[in-house]
C-alpha cells in the first residue's frame, strides 16, 4: 500500500481532548463525550470527523505506554461562539504521507505496516507534528467496510 503525499494547510479545529496512552486507551470515551455534542460547534467548515493524535515528545512506535492528547474534533472557519468545555487547536500545516484504509478500527496492522516497513523504506522521516485521521461518510464505526484516510506527518530525508 503506497500513500499519497500530500501538503495540507493549517487548520483550526474545535472538539475535546483526553490524555490516553495506547495502553490505557480512552479513545470511546472522548468520542462518547464528543459525538452528542458535535453540532453544537457553529462555524464547522465540514462534516468530516477528525480524530488526532498529540505528542508532546517524539513518536515512540510501538510503546504502549507512550502518553499523548488524543482528540476529537472538526474543522472550523473560526473560534468564535465556542460550546462550553470544548477546546480550539491550530493544526500546522505541512506533508503528510496520506493511507487510504478500509477496514475494522481495531485492526492494528495498518500502523504495523506504516512504521515498521513503508517509513523505513520512503524517502521520508517521521516529523514531528499531529497525526491524524479523517473520518468521512465512508467512515463506519468497528465495521470490516468502514473507510478513512490516516495522515502520517513527514518530512523528506536528507
Amino acid at each position: 500500500m503506497q500513500p499519497k503525499i500530500e501538503h495540507i494547510n493549517p487548520k483550526k479545529l474545535v472538539g475535546k481532548k483526553m490524555k490516553m496512552s495506547l495502553a490505557e486507551n480512552k479513545t470511546f470515551q472522548l468520542w462518547q463525550s464528543f459525538m452528542p455534542r458535535r453540532n453544537e460547534i457553529k462555524s464547522k467548515i465540514k462534516n468530516e470527523l477528525i480524530s488526532m493524535q498529540v505528542y508532546k515528545e517524539p513518536l515512540r512506535p510501538g510503546d504502549l505506554n507512550q502518553e499523548f492528547e488524543k482528540w476529537a474534533v472538526i474543522e472550523v472557519s473560526d473560534f468564535t461562539d465556542l460550546p462550553d468545555e470544548m477546546e480550539t487547536y491550530n493544526l500546522p500545516g505541512g506533508e503528510y504521507a496520506v493511507f487510504h484504509y478500509k477496514g475494522l478500527n481495531t485492526d492494528s496492522s495498518i500502523f504495523a505496516y506504516i512504521f515498521g516497513t513503508w517509513l523505513p523504506n520512503s524517502g521520508y522521516l517521521l516529523d514531528e507534528r499531529p497525526h491524524f485521521e479523517l473520518l468521512g461518510d465512508k467512515y463506519k464505526n468497528n465495521h470490516p467496510d468502514s473507510e478513512e484516510d490516516i495522515y502520517i506527518p513527514v518530512k523528506p530525508k536528507k
